[in-house]
């Protein structure tokens, strides 16, 4: 049985990610400091022989007990409610936990994935977003810690690749959503289902007029799954192509929850980029791979899981400052 080691397990692509390789017949061992994780999410997966956990933080030296096959590191606050309140966090799990990760897998000869992400792509000067375009990003602005986090993450893993001759592959993830998103981390669908069900006005951000494009999770982990099974070192996009305004959005989101609330509208934040659409030329490409869930059904099993949801949890607000 191959073993892998998956970090941010906890979180929502994490768990997910368990599941997949759970069902794929890997031993996995799920790891995560819980900063942001949330055990509800994979405690379904305790009583399984083929799983085990371990609650640590990857920026601490990482020990792992027998062989490795594979690394997938998908410990970090993702989003912007998150690395705004833990930004030196944010910074120490993109630098020191990925060099932690990258000499464990020099040590066990193991295949490692990095999560990377569009937020290298800044406010992109290029549409859509291909993974040649270097991006447009401020350093010292406040989404930087994240930003800046994973373009290093990216370059320490490269030179890991060419230097030490490492096993490693990248993923550039796009908007992604579905079940286990935390209904108020900041990102826009859980945001807006949240006021939905609360029975808020939707806040957008600016005119409304900036894009993004989602990608449901089922999606997102088929993309990853193939990409770490891939001969592929250099950074792929995994996202959905299908662009959508702000406020287009905030316009279905209402018509799917069958709420009579209005749109109302805030100042943009500093750095929100203005356009998000990835070229998955690549992927089609290598991995034979392309989004399979339509936004309205994808939308529509997010809302069930979100309506399923304590009255405790659905009450609780936290500050949203960016899309």
């Amino acid at each position: 049985m191959k073993r892998i080691l998956i970090t941010g397990a906890a979180g929502f692509l994490g768990s997910h990610l368990c599941d997949r390789f759970i069902a794929e017949g890997y031993h996995v061992i799920g790891m995560d400091n819980l900063i942001t994780g949330d055990l509800k999410n994979i405690e379904h997966l305790f009583p399984l022989e083929n799983f085990e956990f371990c609650h640590h933080d990857v920026t601490k030296f990482v020990h792992v007990p027998g062989k490795l096959d594979y690394i997938l590191h998908f410990a970090s606050p993702a989003s912007p409610i998150d690395y705004l309140k833990i930004p030196i966090q944010t910074l120490k799990v993109g630098s020191l936990g990925t060099h932690n990760l990258l000499g464990l897998a020099r040590v066990k000869n193991a295949r490692i994935l990095i999560a990377s992400t569009s937020e290298v792509y800044g406010d992109p000067l290029v549409h859509p977003q291909t993974e040649e375009y270097y991006g447009n990003v401020n350093t010292i602005g406040p989404r930087g810690v994240y930003d800046e986090a994973k373009r290093f993450q990216e370059s320490i893993t490269m030179a890991y690749h060419t230097y030490h001759g490492l096993e490693t592959r990248i993923v550039r993830i796009f908007n992604t959503y579905g079940p286990r998103m935390r209904l108020n981390d900041g990102r826009v669908v859980p945001a807006f289902m949240g006021q939905a069900l609360r029975g808020e006005d939707l806040t957008v951000f600016g005119d409304g007029l900036q894009t993004r494009s989602f990608c449901f999770v089922d999606d997102q982990v088929e993309g990853i799954y193939r990409l770490l099974l891939s001969d592929y070192h250099l950074p792929v996009n995994i996202g959905n192509p299908h662009e959508i305004t702000i406020k287009d959005f905030a316009e279905e989101i209402i018509k799917l929850t069958g709420t009579e609330q209005k749109i109302i509208y805030k100042d943009l934040p500093i750095n929100d980029p203005l356009q998000r659409q990835p070229d998955i030329s690549k992927a089609k490409e290598i991995l034979d791979w392309e989004p399979q869930v339509d936004r309205a059904e994808g939308m529509r099993k997010t809302f069930d899981y979100f309506k399923s949801l304590s009255p405790e949890e659905l009450a609780k607000k936290e500050h949203r400052s960016f899309e």
